[in-house]
């Protein structure tokens, strides 16, 4: 089961980080033409928050009931701090991205607003760049290959 739900888990950031590229791709475009901000460039942004927010709760099936690493990390959180590896998956990429997905609601809400369409364009590319950061920042590559 742990294999599945990894690989969901995996699959689903491949379309997180294509879903965040088109957030910014269409913010930069706004921003370097002025452009009004569309329905297609609101629906962009939530639909990234929504693949972030599924995102999370596969990750979180996986932290608490399938994972053998943070299973071990849990069974012993004082050593799973003293080893770089564990904390990385037990702590850091968990926490970095809770963060970056309260910045992608964040975005969303702050775009609902009757605000000028330039300062949606700006408020999605520079949460979507940070949240994006944070969340390559935090991923156990080792892991993965």
């Amino acid at each position: 089961m742990y294999s599945i739900v990894s690989t969901v888990h995996i699959v689903l950031f491949v379309l997180v980080f294509i879903l965040g590229i088109n957030v910014i791709v269409r913010a930069l475009r706004g921003r370097s033409t002025n452009a009004l901000f569309t329905e297609s460039d609101r629906k962009a942004g939530l639909f990234f928050m929504i693949s972030l927010h599924t995102q999370l709760l596969i990750g979180l099936a996986l932290y608490f009931f399938f994972s053998p690493i943070t299973l071990a990390a849990l069974a012993d959180f004082g050593a799973a701090m003293k080893n770089p590896e564990m904390r990385l998956v037990a702590v850091e990429h968990v926490s970095m991205n809770i963060i970056a997905i309260v910045l992608a609601t964040i975005n969303n809400a702050k775009n609902k607003k009757a605000i000028a369409d330039a300062a949606k364009h700006k408020n999605a590319l520079i949460f979507t760049i940070v949240a994006l950061v944070l969340i390559l920042s935090r991923i156990p590559w080792n892991l993965l290959f």
